[in-house]
């Protein structure tokens, strides 16, 4: 597991948010961007693909490209990167002083540096470029992701959002009852930390607080087509995205190139045993999307597929 230098200090609280700012695939559509799934934690945005007019999306969101950390590319197929050089560049137009880090399959690195040499930009913000392997295991401040070698017709990663345990529910009673007065010495528990009572008396988080807890967990499967390793890696996730490309019908063109149908998709979600299913990389063909919801709907309820722009918030369990 690696420990990455620049994370950003969260406490376990932290809003999370999804926002779907591209759900198409191949080319833009007038209802539909190409890729690019924003997921909020706090004040930092993580952002999954980066097709092109993924700006734009952000501009008409309620999101600030400017809080973008970090960026994980799937695999290099062009709607999937193309947004990169225009919004790296109307970062600098911005002011942005902060890093930018770049995370993707091999061939990251080489890709970075032709985006950053293009015409006569040059960049006046640190972007850091990192290739991450299958299996590979890169741990934030409150939050790590893994990324998982997929079955598409090129190099593919799919990623895994996981929280850090969280702290267990506050006993209240208990707490009043070895005498802690209701107040500071309450939320300096609830974050772990040991206090000291006016008599000298040491309390410490596990006499007060219950079990930890699990943290959230989202998965993005990128485009693959369906295999048994995505299983594993979804079980038990709040939220997974994945890609479905196709409705059944199409089966045989969707296993050519290297991508999943609806009812696929919503087998994987079942055997998984996740939370929700949401599907995007939707094809151009589907003016209509429901025939995709509904397929999968018919294996796994609690499947959608979500509009460009819409949000949801993954909340924390009780």
């Amino acid at each position: 597991m690696l420990l990455h230098p620049e994370g950003v200090s969260v406490l376990y609280m932290t809003q999370l948010r999804i926002i779907f700012l591209g759900t198409g695939g191949s080319w833009p559509t007038v209802k539909r961007n190409v890729s690019s799934v924003a997921v909020k934690r706090g004040s930092e945005i993580i952002l999954f693909d980066c097709g092109e007019g993924t700006q734009r999306q952000f501009q008409q969101s309620n999101l600030s490209y400017m809080q973008i950390s970090k960026i994980f590319i799937t695999h290099f197929h062009g709607d999937h990167f193309l947004g990169l050089p225009g919004l790296i560049q109307t970062m600098q137009l911005n002011d942005r002083d902060k890093p930018l880090h770049l995370y993707g399959p091999k061939g990251m690195e080489e890709l970075t540096h032709q985006l950053l040499t293009l015409g006569y930009f040059r960049p006046s913000y640190r972007i850091i470029s990192h290739e991450i392997t299958d299996g590979e295991d890169i741990k934030f401040d409150g939050y790590n992701i893994t990324a998982l070698k997929v079955n598409h017709n090129v190099p593919a990663l799919a990623y895994r959002l996981t929280e850090s345990q969280r702290a267990g529910k506050f006993n209240k009673p208990k707490a009043l009852k070895l005498g802690i007065p209701e107040g500071p010495l309450f939320s300096k528990l609830q974050k772990g930390q040991t206090v000291t009572l006016p008599s000298g008396e040491k309390i410490t988080p596990d006499m007060i607080l219950g079990p930890s807890r699990k943290g959230r967990t989202i998965v993005i499967s990128g485009d693959t087509k369906p295999c048994e390793q995505i299983i594993d890696f979804s079980k038990d996730a709040d939220i997974l995205i994945h890609e479905s490309t196709f409705d059944s019908k199409l089966q045989e063109i969707a296993r050519e190139y290297g991508h999943t149908t609806a009812s696929q998709a919503a087998e994987i979600a079942k055997k998984a045993k996740v939370e929700k299913l949401f599907l995007i990389h939707i094809s151009p063909r589907y003016l209509d999307f429901h025939v995709l919801e509904e397929e999968a709907r018919s294996v796994f309820a609690p499947s959608y597929v979500p509009r460009d722009f819409q949000e949801i918030e993954v909340k924390l369990k009780k």
